[in-house]
C-alpha cells in the first residue's frame, strides 16, 4: 500500500441542509453549538480540523528518529544521525587481543550434556563440555536439564597453574545469570568468585588473589531467559579475567512505536568488514545487548537477538531485510521490526567471522524506517472524535494509531514464524495482533480491532474481511473454525469460533456487505449447529472438556475447564449475532432457532453460574470459587444479566478488581499466581460498555483513566499494551506487545457509548444516537458509513442538553436524550416534542431515563432538552 493509497478527504465545513424533526427544510452554515472563543473545556469547537492535533501517525512513510537517548564507547557526534546529509556519526573500536588459551592437555566435563542435533541453522552440532576450551567461539556447551539447577562445568588442567581469574563467554540466547567459580585445593572446592544478575556475554571474574590449582569449577544456579529455553550455554572459558572494551553504540528514539524496515545510510567504514548489530525494543527497560523480541529467536534461528550487517569500506545504503548477508549463512538480519528504540552497536557475532568483525570504524550518515502499516494521517481519517476531556481525546487517537500499526500486508518474511504463513493470505491486507508480535491475524483480536478500524478508516475494512473469510475457508470438517493461521490453522482455542461469528456480524453491520454474509452462511450454520452442540452438556451449557477439548485454550490460554461463564455468555452473544445475520438473509427459521437457544443458554447461565453469595457470576462451576471480568462483563453486554444482576456484578468488580492501572481480570489468584494483578484491555472493553450502557458513565470513565492513562503515561507511551502485570508492569516482560489491536476498545467505547452513535442495521441503514455523557462537558464526532458521514455533536450546560445530528442520504435513525430521571422539555427549534411526560407528535416517546425521537432522515437535526430544576 503506497502512502497515497489510503488517503481520503477529511471533514470540512460546508453548507448543509437542515431538516427539523417535522421535515421542514432550511439552509444552515453548520455553525458550532456555542460561541467561538470559549475555552476548550467549556465550549465545543466548531467542526473541522481541531481534532487533527491528536493524530499520531507519521506524515509519510519515511520515519526518522526524534532524539538520541544515549551513546557508549568511542562515538563521535551521535546526534548527527538525526540529520541526514550533514556530519556523520563515527563508531570506533580497537582490534581486541587474542584470547588466552588453556595449556595442552586441559579437559572439561559437565553435569549434563544436551544431545546433538542440527541446531537452529540446520548444521549438525554437538554440545559437549569440551567446546568451552576449544578456542572456537561458535561452539558451546549446552546442559540437558532445562530450568533445573545447579549446572556445573569442571575444567581440569594437566598440572597446577596460577590463575588471576577466568572469563565466561556465552551467547545472547541466554547467559549464565548467577554463578560461582570454585578452585580445587586441599581435597576440597572453595569459592573464589561469585556473580549475580549477569547479563554480559563476556563476563570477567577476577579473583581476590591469584590461585594455584589444577581444577576450576563453574556452578550455575540461574540463567537469563531469552526465550530459547532455560538452558546453561557456555561458549568459552578463558584462563584469565579479560574485560572487553566497551562496544561503541548509539541508542535512538523514534518517539513512539513504529513498524517497518529499518534503513541505515553508512558513509564509509574501515576495510576489515566491521560489523554492526541492531537491537530493537518497544521500551527502554527491555533494550539490552539484544532486542526485546525477534522472530528469529522465536523460531530458534540465527539472529541471537539482534540484526547483523557487515559494512563495506565504501559505505552503503542498507535496508534491513530478512536473510543472511553472507553466502555462507552468516550475518543474519530479521527484516521488519516493530519498536520505539533502536540501538546500533559496532560489534559482530563470533560465528559471523570473518564475514563481519567486531572492531574497526563505521561512519553513519542517517537512520530511518520504511513504515509499512496503514498511514493514518488527518486526510485518511473518515471517522473522528473530540470531546472536552483532553485525556479521553489522547486515548481515542492513541487507540487509532495502535490499530493503524496492525493493519498491514501479510508477507511471508515477517509473519509469525510458528507455521503462520499461508498462501491464501499472502499479499492481502490483514489485521495482525501487533506490529512486533504476534504478526498473525487472530479473530479474537479482530473483535475489537475491527470495530476500531470501521470507526476510523473504513476504507481498509477489507483487512477484517480478508481475515474472517480466510478462517472460514479453513473450517474443520466438524465445524470448528481456527483462530488464526498459526500452526497451519490448527491452534485449538475454544472461544475464538464464537468471536468469528460476532466479528462476522460486526463486519456486515458496519459495512453492509451482505455478499460476505451469504457466502459464509454455511460455515456459520456448521459452527453453531455442529461443533458447539458437540461440546454442550445436558444443561444446555458449553462445557470445555467434552468432545476432546480438555487441552483447548482461549484468548489467554487459561487453564479453565467445565462450565465457564465467559464461554457461555459469549455463546449467547454469538447466537444472537447469528440470528441477526440469518434475519438479514431471510433465513427466518434459523434466526428463530438461534434466538431461542440463546435465551435458553442465558437462563442456564443464571441458574448454574450465578453466585448469590458474591452477587456475581462464577468464573467456573468447578474448582476454587472466583469471579472473572470477562464472564461478568459479557453477561451484561450480551443481555444475560437483568438490571439487578448487572448492578450487583459491576459492584463486585468495583470492590474486588480495582487497581491503579485498571481493573484486574480475576478477583483472586486461584487460577494462577498474580491473576488478580493482571489487566487486559481486551476484557476491560466489555466492562466499559457494560458500565456505560447501565447508566454508569462516570465509573466507565474512571476505569478508562486508570487503564489507558497508565499505558499512555508509561513507556512507550501513546500505544496500548497487550496486558498489564503486577504493579503496572508489562505483563510478559519484553515479550509483551506494547501496541496491540485488541486493547483499543476505548475508541469504540467513546464513540458508541459516550458520544452514543452506532449502527443498528447493516451498512448504517438505521442507526441510533444514545449519549452517555456523565461529567463530560461536550463531545462531537463523525462515523463513516456507506452512505456518507454521520455527524454527531452534543453539549451539556447545567440543565440544558443540546444535540445535533447530521444524517447522510439513504440512512434513518433515532436519538435518545438523557433525562437523568428528571422532568424535561425537548424541542426541535421552536417546536415542542416532549413536555411534562407527554409526547407532542409521532415518533417521540420517553421513560425515566430517556426521551427518544425516531424517524430522523437526511439532513441536520438540532434538539434541545431542558431539565426542570
Amino acid at each position: 500500500m503506497t502512502s497515497e493509497g489510503n488517503k481520503r478527504p477529511g471533514p470540512t465545513r460546508r453548507t448543509v441542509l437542515e431538516v427539523g424533526v417535522g421535515g421542514a427544510a432550511s439552509l444552515a452554515a453548520g455553525l458550532p453549538l456555542v460561541a467561538a472563543g470559549t475555552a476548550a473545556a467549556d465550549a465545543a469547537p466548531s467542526r473541522g480540523t481541531s481534532w487533527h492535533r491528536y493524530v499520531q501517525g507519521p506524515s509519510d512513510r519515511t520515519v526518522r528518529p526524534v532524539r538520541t537517548v544515549r551513546s557508549a564507547g568511542d562515538v563521535s557526534r551521535p546526534d548527527a544521525l538525526l540529520t541526514p546529509g550533514g556530519q556523520v556519526t563515527v563508531l570506533r573500536r580497537a582490534q581486541p587481543p587474542a584470547a588466552p588459551r588453556w595449556p595442552q592437555g586441559t579437559k572439561a566435563e559437565a553435569s549434563s550434556t544436551h544431545a546433538g542435533n542440527n541446531g537452529s541453522d540446520g548444521r549438525p552440532r554437538t554440545y559437549t563440555a569440551e567446546h568451552t576450551i576449544d578456542g572456537d567461539p561458535d561452539t558451546f556447551w549446552n546442559d540437558d536439564t532445562e530450568g533445573a539447577f545447579p549446572d556445573t562445568l569442571t575444567i581440569s588442567l594437566p598440572g597446577e597453574q596460577q590463575l588471576p581469574g577466568v572469563t565466561v563467554v556465552s551467547n545472547t540466547d541466554g547467559v549464565p545469570a548467577d554463578f560461582t567459580v570454585e578452585s580445587w585445593a586441599n581435597e576440597a572446592w572453595r569459592t573464589v568468585g561469585k556473580v549475580t544478575g549477569n547479563t554480559d556475554v563476556q563476563r570477567a571474574v577476577r579473583f581476590d588473589a591469584p590461585v594455584s590449582t589444577d581444577r576450576v569449577r563453574i556452578v550455575v544456579t540461574a540463567d537469563q531467559d531469552a526465550g530459547q529455553g532455560g538452558f546453561t550455554r557456555v561458549n568459552e572459558v578463558w584462563p584469565d579475567a579479560v574485560v572487553p572494551p566497551v562496544a561503541p553504540s548509539v541508542t535512538l528514539d523514534f518517539g513512539k512505536v513504529v513498524v517497518g524496515y529499518p534503513k541505515v545510510d553508512f558513509a564509509w567504514a574501515s576495510d576489515n568488514s566491521p560489523g554492526v548489530r541492531l537491537a530493537f525494543s518497544e521500551t527502554l527497560q527491555y533494550l539490552t545487548e539484544r532486542s526485546d523480541f525477534t522472530r528469529s529467536d522465536q523460531a530458534g534461528g540465527a539472529g541471537h537477538g539482534t540484526d547483523q550487517y557487515a559494512v563495506p569500506a565504501g559505505g552503503a545504503k542498507w535496508t534491513d531485510t530478512k536473510g543472511f548477508g553472507s553466502g555462507d549463512d552468516k550475518v543474519y538480519a530479521d527484516g521488519l521490526h516493530g519498536f520505539r528504540y533502536l540501538k546500533i552497536t559496532l560489534d559482530a557475532l563470533p560465528s559471523d567471522a570473518p564475514a563481519a568483525q567486531p572492531w574497526g570504524e563505521v561512519a553513519v550518515d542517517a537512520v530511518a524506517l520504511d513504515f509499512t502499516a496503514y498511514l493514518g494521517t488527518p486526510e485518511s481519517y473518515r471517522g473522528w472524535f473530540l470531546c472536552s476531556d483532553e485525556e479521553l481525546n489522547r486515548y481515542w487517537y492513541g487507540a487509532s494509531y495502535t490499530n493503524e500499526l496492525v493493519v498491514d500486508t501479510f508477507r511471508r518474511d515477517d509473519v509469525d514464524p510458528r507455521n503462520a504463513y499461508s498462501p491464501s493470505l499472502d499479499g492481502k491486507l490483514v489485521l495482525h495482533d501487533g506490529p512486533k508480535r504476534d504478526r498473525d491475524p487472530y479473530v479474537g483480536d479482530v473483535a475489537v480491532a475491527g470495530r476500531t478500524l470501521y470507526l476510523t478508516h473504513d476504507d481498509a475494512a477489507e483487512a477484517a474481511r480478508n481475515v474472517l473469510a480466510d478462517l472460514a475457508d479453513h473450517q474443520r470438517d466438524d465445524g470448528w473454525i481456527p483462530p488464526a493461521s498459526i500452526n497451519n490453522y490448527t491452534l485449538p482455542l475454544f472461544d475464538y469460533p464464537l468471536w468469528w461469528v460476532t466479528c462476522s456480524w460486526d463486519y456486515v453491520l458496519y459495512t453492509g456487505d451482505q455478499d460476505y454474509a451469504a457466502r459464509y452462511y454455511p460455515q456459520l450454520v456448521k459452527v453453531l449447529d455442529t461443533w458447539y452442540p458437540s461440546v454442550t452438556d445436558d444443561a444446555g451449557l458449553l462445557s470445555k472438556g467434552l468432545n476432546g477439548t480438555s487441552d483447548y485454550g482461549d484468548y489467554a490460554f487459561l487453564g479453565r475447564t467445565g462450565r465457564i461463564t465467559y464461554y457461555n455468555a459469549n455463546y449467547v452473544q454469538a447466537l444472537r449475532d447469528a440470528a441477526r445475520i440469518a434475519g438479514v438473509l431471510g433465513h427466518d427459521s434459523d434466526a428463530k432457532r438461534w434466538s431461542e437457544r440463546a435465551d435458553k443458554v442465558a437462563v442456564a447461565i443464571n441458574d448454574h453460574l450465578w453466585d448469590p453469595a458474591a452477587g456475581a457470576y462464577l468464573d467456573s462451576a468447578t474448582g476454587p470459587v472466583r469471579h472473572a471480568q470477562d464472564g461478568n462483563a459479557i453477561a451484561i453486554t450480551a443481555g444475560v444479566a437483568d438490571a439487578e444482576r448487572a448492578a450487583s456484578a459491576l459492584a463486585h468488580l468495583d470492590s474486588t478488581t480495582k487497581l491503579r492501572y485498571g481493573n484486574a481480570f480475576m478477583d483472586n489468584d486461584t487460577l494462577f499466581g498474580g491473576a488478580s494483578q493482571r489487566v487486559y484491555a481486551f476484557t476491560s472493553y466489555p466492562e466499559l460498555v457494560a458500565r456505560f450502557e447501565t447508566g454508569r458513565p462516570d465509573s466507565a470513565i474512571d476505569q478508562i483513566r486508570r487503564t489507558y492513562g497508565w499505558m499512555d503515561s508509561h513507556d512507550p507511551g501513546i500505544t496500548q499494551w497487550e496486558g498489564i502485570g503486577p504493579n503496572g508492569s508489562a505483563y510478559e516482560q519484553g515479550f509483551t506487545s506494547m501496541a496491540h489491536g485488541w486493547s483499543t476498545g476505548v475508541l469504540p467505547a467513546l464513540t458508541h457509548q459516550l458520544l452514543g452513535a452506532k449502527p443498528t442495521s447493516p451498512g448504517y441503514a438505521t442507526w441510533e444516537v444514545r449519549p452517555n455523557p456523565g461529567q463530560v462537558r461536550w463531545a462531537q464526532g463523525q462515523l463513516p458509513t456507506p452512505h456518507g458521514p454521520l455527524g454527531v455533536e452534543w453539549d451539556q450546560d447545567g440543565a440544558t442538553f443540546t444535540l445535533t445530528v447530521r444524517v447522510p442520504r439513504g440512512s434513518r435513525g433515532s436519538v435518545a436524550l438523557p433525562t437523568e430521571g428528571r422532568s424535561v422539555t425537548v424541542r426541535s427549534g421552536p417546536r415542542t416534542l416532549w413536555k411534562g411526560g407527554r409526547a407532542y407528535g409521532t415518533g417521540v416517546h420517553g421513560d425515566t431515563r430517556r426521551v427518544t425521537v425516531t424517524g430522523l432522515t437526511h439532513g441536520t437535526h438540532h434538539l434541545t432538552l431542558v431539565r426542570e430544576r
